[in-house]
């Protein structure tokens, strides 16, 4: 352990460290590289074929990149402050310049302009600088190359299914050449899906330019902030707001499809979907924030569902609400060579039956929150009554659990206890709204669940196991001492706890999910969000210092903006799996409450990451 714990100290962290930052503005996200290339961007939705996706190949990806013309150059990324907006540098012997990118998105006519506009300026900070732009996108994930077209300012891209114009005031001859040239005035470019820019390029830029920072600035003033880990709170709540697709409420695990788990090993699974299960947790981390918008466009995205007319609920859906996915494997290299690339995804035809839970405790406030009473006729318990009816239907039905194994079903604990907990949440909308039929209901649902929870106890092992039957352990199980199910039984949630950590624990901080083998073989990355869970299990049980240093060697596992996937390994160093992703930034703000709370410091006493004040 100290062998590890002095080698992720002293690495550089930067060794597939996704060096890439996300804009976005909660119609499209697109992630940008430390070049200044779009090495990521889907439209017109999430989970549409890419426009541009050299992320998964380099050569069939298409670019749009706006770089120095000479290779060596130093360039650096950061966040306008607060924002989602995001500035690469560039310097080289011949001068510097800045990239600024973003996508607009403000208040205009009572309600949020968010339009397929991909805004991008270039500004030079010094000398002569000769730059390199280069727009080519593709169509149907690189099997159709566009065909640019030179209009007076502007560059139409035929071919592709909706019509793409970039405007701009550099020269287009170059632009279609990929010819260098000198670097003059500041540049403008807007690249636009469907309905192209018709207005003054300068002027609409900065208009859009300063109102979409107003907005986040803004958006984080009206962030209830912990004490602690401030500045990595307000870049995960950043993140996470970028992952709700605004129309329809649906909120996605992360907008990639097909960055591998850990290389070689074909964990490569596309997650631009609704997954029931995060969006309880994006939801919880949101309300910690005080932001209530995104939970109450998720309640019509689960009403829309037609809960009354399905036989049971799908644990994935796609950002419409449709249930269709088909996993497809293409024609593409992969990240770093890792094939299958994917798109869609067969969890959608699995059972998973935690979901039930997580939709009752995710529109919990919609029924309990006095700022949100006003809302809670609107569904009140006739959505509570529907969901629970699931939860009585498949609670003694085996799934394939929070991990998605392929290859089994159990009776997994994971699902028992949320199923215990979304009861105990009907429980107590059902006393405040006098409905002694829906108690009763609750009550019995949460006493199976834990009878249920009960035959999965490994007496040698002090410990809950992952499944009824099971010896193995899964560190989704903390989150039964952060949901209470330990109530005064402090004992046992400490025996819990250190045998999860002494069986899973690869380095401080950093946990596998479970050792067993599955159907890929052994893993080999930590997976985040168990370090987050472990850490939040600890501040809640009251070891808030032991949890704060925790907190932060698992920081290290950032990107250079703050940004987090899925993944991480030790051995290398290394940021893996989809990216961003969303349980990383839940848990880290999660974290970082629970351990202000347990350490129940007021902020004049330490600063933004937990070191008192003259010490």
């Amino acid at each position: 352990m100290n062998e590890e714990k002095n080698f992720l100290s002293s690495s550089p962290l930067n060794a597939h460290k996704y060096r890439m930052g996300l804009i976005g503005n909660c119609a499209y996200s697109a992630l940008i590289s430390e070049d200044a290339n779009i090495k990521w961007l889907c439209w017109p939705r999430f989970d549409s074929t890419f426009i541009f996706g050299s992320l998964l190949d380099v050569n069939k990806g298409g670019d749009f990149f706006i770089r120095p013309a000479t290779s060596k150059y130093v360039s650096t990324q950061r966040y306008l402050e607060n924002t989602n907006i995001l500035v690469t540098k560039f310097e080289a012997a011949d001068g510097s310049f800045e990239v600024i990118d973003f996508a607009p998105r403000f208040r205009q006519y009572e309600r949020y302009h968010k339009p397929l506009m991909l805004f991008r300026k270039v500004i030079k900070l010094s000398g002569s600088p000769r730059i390199h732009v280069k727009c080519n996108p593709v169509g149907d994930y690189g099997a159709i190359q566009s065909k640019p077209a030179m209009g007076s300012n502007h560059i139409r891209y035929d071919g592709l299914s909706q019509p793409l114009r970039l405007t701009t005031n550099a020269p287009l001859t170059y632009i279609l050449q990929e010819k260098d040239f000198a670097l003059g005035d500041e540049l403008h470019f807007i690249l636009s899906w469907g309905i192209p820019l018709e207005a003054p390029l300068s002027s609409t830029f900065n208009v859009f330019y300063n109102q979409t920072k107003d907005y986040w600035e803004n958006w984080v003033k009206g962030c209830t902030l912990p004490n602690l880990f401030q500045k990595e709170v307000v870049r995960s709540a950043l993140v996470l707001k970028l992952h709700q697709f605004e129309d329809t409420g649906g909120i996605i695990a992360s907008c990639t499809s097909s960055l591998p788990e850990i290389h070689g090993e074909g964990r490569n699974w596309d997650y631009r979907y609704c997954w029931l299960r995060d969006t309880y947790y994006t939801l919880s981390a949101l309300k910690s924030l005080g932001h209530f918008e995104e939970m109450e466009k998720y309640a019509h995205f689960i009403e829309n569902l037609n809960l009354e007319h399905l036989s049971n609920l799908q644990p994935v859906y796609c950002i419409d609400g449709s249930p269709k996915m088909p996993e497809i494997e293409l024609p593409l290299e992969g990240y770093l060579g890792n094939k299958p690339v994917r798109i869609g995804n067969l969890a959608s035809e699995q059972v998973q039956n935690d979901a039930y839970g997580q939709i009752l405790l995710a529109l919990f406030s919609l029924y309990t929150d006095q700022r949100l009473l006003s809302h809670s006729d609107r569904t009140s318990a006739r959505l509570l009554n529907m969901v629970l009816k699931y939860i009585e239907k498949n609670m003694l039905e085996p799934d394939n659990g929070i991990w998605e194994f392929r290859g089994k079903t159990a009776i997994h604990s994971y699902s028992s206890l949320f199923h215990w907990a979304g009861a105990a949440a009907v429980r107590k909308v059902a006393c405040d709204i006098n409905d002694k039929a829906l108690l009763e209901r609750a009550l019995k649902c949460m006493n199976t669940a834990r009878l249920l929870l009960e035959k999965a106890y490994i007496p040698e092992k002090k410990a809950y196991g992952q499944a009824v039957g099971s010896t193995d352990l899964d560190a989704s199980l903390l989150q039964m001492i952060t949901l209470g199910y330990f109530k005064d039984n402090r004992q046992g949630a400490l025996d819990h706890l250190y045998a999860i950590e002494s069986e899973l624990e690869v380095a401080p901080g950093f946990l596998l999910r479970y050792k067993h083998r599955d159907d890929f073989g052994y893993q080999e990355s930590a997976f985040l969000v168990c370090s987050f869970w472990h850490i939040e299990a600890l501040a809640s049980l009251g070891m808030g210092q032991r949890a704060l240093e925790l907190l932060k060697e698992v920081t290290r596992a950032q990107n250079h903006l703050g940004l987090m996937a899925e993944d991480f390994d030790i051995k290398t160093a290394s940021q893996w799996g989809n990216f961003p992703q969303t349980y990383s930034h839940v848990g880290l703000i999660n974290c970082a409450f629970a351990i202000d709370k347990a350490l129940n410091l007021p902020p004049y006493l330490c600063d933004s990451n937990g070191t008192m004040f003259g010490s």
